[in-house]
């Protein structure tokens, strides 16, 4: 396990089934608020190149932090065709995410403000497991001055049982703190 710094915030990754030659991956990001659409992208061939996909909108805050781990399949695929890829979220992923670079629990998450919510498709990042940085290669002022994305999240608070814990998500601490709910 690494943690990551950088101007995207913090993140931890598991590099233990990740090729050495794999722990860096500097590419042009693709910016995703749903699995399913990660999923969708690539059976409709988007990922025919190096890239990072990044889902965000899935932190304890935004969306009680789904397991993601369902993505790891068409990563995996995409990484075996010669493509360098990469997975960065707010959310989470348990121990399956194998042999792809996958920076989980971005904290600050989106609902927090943090900077992932101002990644746009095709701004470059670099996530080192080596250096244990995570970087959006983006010019600082203009980053910052971007205009927070948004994501309709009413989804997120029915179903299944979603509604009993629409009071954790709304008292939840930081990822980087544990995610523990704050009395």
């Amino acid at each position: 396990m690494r943690l990551l710094f950088g101007n995207f915030g913090r993140a931890v990754i598991k590099t233990s089934a990740v090729k050495p030659e794999r722990h860096v991956v500097e590419a042009p990001v693709r910016v995703f608020h749903d699995q399913e659409k990660v999923k969708a992208a690539f059976k409709a061939g988007e990922f025919d190149h190096n890239l990072i996909v990044v889902v965000r909108f899935q932190g304890a805050k935004a969306n009680g932090m789904p397991e993601l781990h369902s993505l790891t399949p068409a990563l995996g695929v995409t990484q075996d065709r010669g493509h360098k890829i990469a997975l960065i979220t707010d959310g989470r992923m348990s121990g399956a995410s194998g042999k792809v670079p996958a920076a989980i629990h971005v904290s600050p998450e989106v609902a927090d403000g943090g900077p992932i919510v101002r990644l746009k498709d095709g701004d470059i990042v670099r996530l080192d497991a080596t250096a244990g940085r995570l970087k959006v290669l983006v010019d600082a002022a203009e980053f910052a001055a971007r205009e927070p994305a948004r994501s309709d999240l009413s989804a997120n608070q029915h179903g299944i049982g979603r509604e009993l814990f629409a009071a954790f998500r709304e008292a939840v601490g930081t990822a980087d703190t544990g995610a523990a709910v704050v009395v």
